[in-house]
């Protein structure tokens, strides 16, 4: 799996402290995306709208979309999920979510 992205190094004694903070969330969230069964995952939260988008596939090029009630909304290129969208992500507990069309 390939992550992309960067961190901003700040200089004051508690912004460094804050982004170690950071650091060890995205330490804790990296297991369980090791087991995801895709090769290249593409993340961006938008922090304004709480948004976060995933994207399984690159390009994603998909060609449905379907929003659901549980709030998300599933991207799909034919039957396969090439995309998935996350609203109210920071507020969102871990459980089940069924994909199938």
């Amino acid at each position: 799996m390939r992550v992309t992205g960067s961190i901003k190094v700040r200089s004051s004694k508690s912004n460094q402290q804050e982004r170690l903070r950071d650091i060890a969330a995205i330490l804790r969230a990296v297991p369980p995306l090791t087991r995801l069964p895709v090769r290249n995952m593409f993340y961006r939260h938008d922090v304004d709208a709480d948004v976060a988008y995933f994207s399984l596939d690159h390009p994603q090029r998909a060609a449905d979309s379907e929003m659901r009630d549980d709030g998300t909304i599933i991207h799909r290129r034919g039957k396969k999920v090439v995309g998935i969208t996350i609203l109210d992500a920071s507020t969102r507990m871990h459980g089940s979510l069924n994909l199938s069309a």
